[in-house]
């Protein structure tokens, strides 16, 4: 693909970081340029700054939870996810080119990262953390100090990335480890995806009327129409103390399914944004 038609895709993190690596997953290296920004507030102002085409972000860790910030700053966007992708959260030590882990006194990365990793730290009590603020970013830092003692953690993706070498792999507390990761471009609410038949995924965020009964009222659409409820997840609405938005993820065997119960929804629900129409994405795993 000719470099002026590459998708810009901007990421959270240096290069190298998770996010650019479930890019690469989600789109292929050779049809996207990558976009390194430093916070989430900075990757939803690309597209508008003319910097990117599409974000791609993480909206929830299976360990860890919803990113929460992404959450909220969607809402604000109005940009709609049009994919997603799951990639594998794997930590590997990365050194320079000829150090070996009996060499290691230090190690960097980012504070998450190192508390992932806690029984690696108990198995090699000499060797001091030092936090960090990205993975990627400590990988990048480590190579360039050239230092034999010291090493960084972070995924695959980076040791490749600044040529670092993997002195350990998969370091990680939990092997089952993996966070979903959405694109968002601008697209109207209900884009075209929804004529193909494999996009049968849909996320939504909702606003209930102040009454008895009106989360039972708005899921009831749902079980009606044999639509799956994959996710339900309230958040504060700014400005509205103790009031709530709904986030959904619901999935269905048909798009007719998802649009006759997203029209109950609407009946019953105060609120409701759709915030894409995609398909499914399947675990992928490190070979």
């Amino acid at each position: 693909m000719p470099e002026e038609q590459k998708l810009r895709v901007a990421f959270q993190g240096e290069p190298g970081a998770f996010s650019e690596a479930a890019a690469v997953q989600l789109l292929g290296a050779q049809n996207i340029e990558t976009v390194p920004r430093p916070t989430f507030d900075a990757v939803f102002g690309a597209i508008a700054e003319g910097a990117a085409d599409a974000l791609l972000l993480p909206v929830e860790n299976s360990l860890a939870g919803s990113v929460v910030r992404v959450y909220d700053l969607q809402l604000q966007s109005g940009l709609t996810i049009t994919s997603e992708t799951i990639l594998p959260i794997e930590m590997h030590l990365i050194g320079c080119p000829g150090a070996t882990l009996a060499d290691i006194k230090t190690v960097a990365s980012h504070p998450m990262a190192l508390a992932q990793c806690e029984i690696f730290f108990r198995q090699h009590p000499s060797i001091r953390r030092l936090p960090a603020e990205d993975t990627a970013g400590s990988v990048r830092e480590a190579l360039a100090r050239g230092d034999k003692t010291h090493a960084a953690i972070a995924g695959r993706y980076a040791a490749e990335r600044y040529r670092g070498a993997i002195l350990a792999e998969k370091i990680q507390d939990n092997a089952e480890n993996f966070t979903r990761f959405v694109l968002l471009r601008r697209q109207p609410d209900e884009p075209s995806a929804s004529d193909r038949r494999d996009a049968r995924k849909m996320s939504i965020a909702m606003r209930l009327a102040h009454r008895p009964g009106s989360l039972l009222s708005s899921l009831e659409p749902f079980a009606r129409n044999r639509v799956n409820l994959l996710k339900i997840e309230s958040r504060p609405i700014h400005g509205r103390p103790w009031e709530y938005q709904f986030f959904i993820d619901v999935e269905a065997e048909d798009v007719s399914s998802l649009r006759a119960a997203l029209q109950e929804l609407r009946d019953a629900a105060h609120e409701v944004q759709v915030l894409g129409l995609y398909r499914a994405a399947q675990i992928a795993r490190e070979e």
